[in-house]
């Protein structure tokens, strides 16, 4: 069933990032993090922070909205939820807030997250992950890189695809960091010499090939897309934002099917039948890699290449801007830019419809975000200009 509720009627007008700080060093908890970010953001829309009346985040956000109000000094909270899942929930987070919106139960919508391990309190605690079941701890398989990089060994071994692309992933995001005085990574000068010589930390997966772990916040503002029109900066128009899960994925443990899949699987689909686009209209593509493997999988699922013509789809020269044929992760993303499951990512696709990215893709008219490949449940969005409504 084809769903265009949602399609062009709401629209993100503010955004922004804290700076990135390596895990443990921001010196504040996260919720200060946050608060900075949504000032920010809402100081970037042009509307006052009091004026926000709906809160929405997901993987397990531990600020909650109503913590917030007293600071952001709110009139009115209307609206919050949580959204399933860790990274695979980013997009959907974006869908909820526009639903919100469209009907009627909030106006100024923010999306958030923050992490921080301050004094000393591990990520892992504080997002409450699931990832490790018993059957996985008894196996020996105690981390989420451990667990992709089985998925990831299947989509090179069974279905074909070059491990280069892993590498030239990692390349493109590094690639683009130098570019981002904002990256953690832009002081890294990466090139296959150094990837190949790089740690193993799972095999197929070198160190460059893993997402960072940072304290930071981020914030995106939503609002319908009448009152985005008199807002001050250029609105990235929502197109959809599907989120779920196919029969043979969600918490199947180890038994999902095909067995390299990211979880995209019906997801992207509906992505582009609700859109009315399709892959081969994306101008600019921010990929969620936790793992670059688990990235390469979205490629494929999301339609850019099948696993036969991924070796010759995911090269370096492809993915970087301003000529690629796809270019991604253009802020230098989770692996280059910093890592708070993916919220970063959404700025970055917004920045690309307006035109301001530090890697600008010429005429983005289309942006695309995935959410975090691999978690039981995921999540896709398509952002437009207005000239693609």
């Amino acid at each position: 069933m084809v769903n265009t509720m949602l399609r062009g009627t709401t629209a993100v007008v503010g955004v922004s990032d804290t700076p990135w700080y390596k895990r443990g060093t921001s010196g504040e908890p996260a919720l200060k993090l946050v608060l900075r970010a949504i000032v920010s953001a809402a100081e970037d829309a042009g509307v006052d922070p009091s004026e926000i009346d709906g809160f929405v985040s997901y993987g397990s956000e531990r600020n909650d909205g109503q913590r917030m109000m007293p600071a952001l000094g709110t009139k009115e909270l209307r609206f919050g939820a949580l959204v399933w899942t860790h990274g695979g929930g980013i997009p959907g987070a974006l869908g909820l807030a526009a639903t919100a919106i469209v009907t009627g139960q909030a106006n100024v919508v923010v999306v958030y997250r923050a992490m921080s391990e301050y004094r000393g309190r591990r990520l892992r605690v504080d997002v409450a992950q699931d990832d490790t079941s018993p059957q996985h701890l008894v196996n020996g398989l105690d981390s989420p890189a451990q667990l992709c990089a089985l998925r990831s060994m299947r989509l090179i071994e069974a279905e074909g695809v070059p491990a280069r692309t892993l590498r030239d992933m990692a390349l493109a995001s590094y690639h683009h960091a130098r570019r981002n005085p904002r990256a953690i990574g832009r002081d890294t000068e990466l090139d296959a010499e150094t990837y190949e010589e790089s740690r193993w930390v799972s095999e197929p997966y070198h160190l460059f090939d893993c997402s960072r772990e940072n304290d930071a916040g981020s914030a995106v503002i939503l609002v319908s897309a009448e009152r985005a029109k008199d807002l001050k900066q250029k609105p990235a128009y929502l197109l959809g934002a599907p989120m779920g899960a196919a029969s043979g994925w969600g918490m199947r443990e180890e038994s999902g099917n095909p067995y390299w899949s990211a979880g995209f699987q019906g997801v992207a689909d509906r992505l582009w039948a609700d859109t009315g686009y399709g892959p081969g209209d994306v101008d600019v593509a921010q990929i969620y890699e936790n793992m670059t493997g688990m990235g390469v999988s979205a490629l494929i699922e999301h339609g850019f290449c099948t696993p036969e013509g991924a070796g010759e789809f995911v090269t370096f020269d492809n993915l970087i801007a301003p000529n690629g044929g796809l270019p991604i992760n253009t802020s230098g993303g989770n692996l280059a830019e910093g890592f708070i499951h993916g919220m970063s990512l959404v700025g970055e696709a917004v920045r690309q419809i307006r035109g301001t990215s530090t890697n600008q893709v010429p005429d983005a008219n289309l942006s695309l975000m995935t959410g975090g490949p691999g978690d039981p449940v995921v999540s896709t969005a398509l952002f437009a200009s207005a000239a693609a409504l």
